[in-house]
């Protein structure tokens, strides 16, 4: 009824979708009988013996159904990205990229049960997010592989929401496709702006775990400081990078190694650097000639 090619003379014809009663459905032969319940159903094909099995979802599939929510789904997209930035910006932590792989976990596993998720997507993801760790460690810049990275990483993740067998998208997918797409770019967008926001109002002297520190008329050097603040005394002092600044990274000021964060982007190993200002246990640097 719904073919578009079905054509009745003197009721429809070829464009349009075919719509019936269910007496005109009998009348044209699209239906062989009108039931209000099962047991009419059962009555009229003079079935006698069987028995009605009732479907009931298990608690894991409930689970599942609740995980699929669209805006769970952003969430966890929103947990990854946030959780790739943040160990980013502070190497070695761990914390941040753990979110990362319970939320990409999070975010995979329900699809894959639920039979939408294809292993191939997966792999697409996790090459994504591969190609990305090499265009930020190995061959610092904006190339090839970082594009590619980007866009196997929204590929993995939007192909993910949608029905299809391999590579075969009918024309009714195209629409689900662009709507998942949309969906996964603008959560990616949402988080990096989110995490952008709290790096620099959560950890900064005035933001909120800032002022937990001890002051006194709102001068923290006469307030107790748990940790070394000699590394103020370097503020306007050179030095040059230990390791590559990406943008976190160490720098040696007289002979002496600190944890740097830089203030240009990355910076490589060897550069001469000025030390600009001392927070949150780091000096932050930028480039000797930029001064």
């Amino acid at each position: 009824m719904v073919d578009p090619r079905t054509y009745i003379e003197n009721v429809i014809d070829t464009g349009k979708v075919l719509t019936f009663t269910p007496n005109e459905a009998i009348k044209n032969g699209y239906c062989e009988g009108i039931a209000n319940s099962v047991e009419e159903v059962l009555e009229q094909l003079k079935v006698e013996e069987y028995v009605i099995k009732k479907y009931e979802p298990s608690g894991i599939e409930k689970i599942v159904d609740f995980m699929l929510n669209p805006m769970l789904q952003g969430l966890f997209i929103m947990l990854i990205v946030g959780g790739i930035y943040f160990e980013l910006q502070s190497p070695g932590v761990g914390f941040p990229l753990l979110a990362a792989i319970i939320g990409a976990f999070l975010y995979f596993s329900p699809l894959y049960l639920e039979g939408l998720a294809a292993n191939w997507e997966i792999i697409l993801f996790v090459i994504g997010v591969a190609l990305l760790g090499v265009e930020i460690f190995v061959i610092p810049g904006f190339g090839v592989a970082g594009v590619s990275g980007i866009v196997f990483i929204i590929s993995g993740l939007s192909l993910s929401l949608i029905d299809n067998v391999n590579f075969n998208f009918e024309p009714r997918h195209i629409k689900a496709l662009l709507g998942a797409i949309l969906m996964v770019t603008f959560s990616m967008l949402a988080s990096i702006i989110i995490s952008i926001n709290l790096s620099k109002r959560l950890f900064a002297g005035s933001g909120f775990l800032g002022r937990l520190a001890l002051q006194t008329e709102g001068k923290t050097e006469e307030g107790f400081i748990g940790v070394d603040m000699s590394p103020k005394k370097l503020v306007g002092q050179k030095g040059f990078c230990g390791t590559d600044l990406r943008p976190s990274g160490k720098v040696i000021i007289n002979d002496e190694i600190y944890d740097a964060k830089s203030e240009d982007g990355f910076i490589n190993k060897g550069t001469e650097v000025l030390v600009l200002r001392y927070e949150t246990g780091q000096v932050y640097v930028m480039k000797a000639d930029n001064e």
